[in-house]
């Protein structure tokens, strides 16, 4: 059975839960757009989740944000199609949806009140981006890639034996 993951913004205007079999906080983002997103550390941490189970309460305090993206590898500036959901009053990130993927959603850990499994390895990720003020933390087991790894979140946790059934 899945995770039930439970989340909300600071000042709780937004709470929402969501099934997830990838809870673990594994995969960090060091690109421009999540760092500045809800990275105060220099990086943000998604999971994945099962987009049909998330049920909102709040949804009229939630906004949407899309990034518009230029970098080398975009070279012509475009608008994401990831829809970064935050609370309109407090600010709080809260969750990623992106229609290329319409059966998930990614909950930011950051929003996560549950407890969540602690990841065996990381996967340090986007560090092309990172600003220059960032030292990643980069354990004995840890995964590193200049952009995306091949590896996806749902294999990483079937790999890795936490994928939750």
């Amino acid at each position: 059975m899945p995770l039930l993951l439970k989340g909300s913004c600071r000042c709780n205007a937004v709470r929402f839960e969501v099934e997830s079999h990838t809870p673990v906080p594994f995969m960090l983002c060091y690109c421009s757009i999540c760092r500045k997103q809800q990275g105060g550390g220099g990086f943000a941490i998604n999971l994945g989740a099962d987009f049909d189970t998330l049920k909102i309460r709040g949804k009229r305090n939630l906004g949407v944000y899309q990034a518009e993206i230029e970098d080398d590898e975009h070279p012509q500036c475009e608008i994401s199609s990831g829809e970064r959901n935050f609370c309109r009053k407090c600010g709080s990130a809260l969750w990623l949806y992106d229609p290329t993927w319409p059966e998930l959603v990614h909950p930011f850990a950051s929003a996560i009140d549950s407890d969540l499994p602690k990841p065996p390895e990381k996967v340090h990720l986007m560090l092309k981006y990172k600003a220059n003020w960032v030292e990643p933390a980069i354990g004995e087991d840890d995964k590193v890639f200049d952009v995306y790894p091949e590896e996806s979140i749902a294999e990483w946790h079937k790999r890795t034996e936490m994928w939750v059934a």
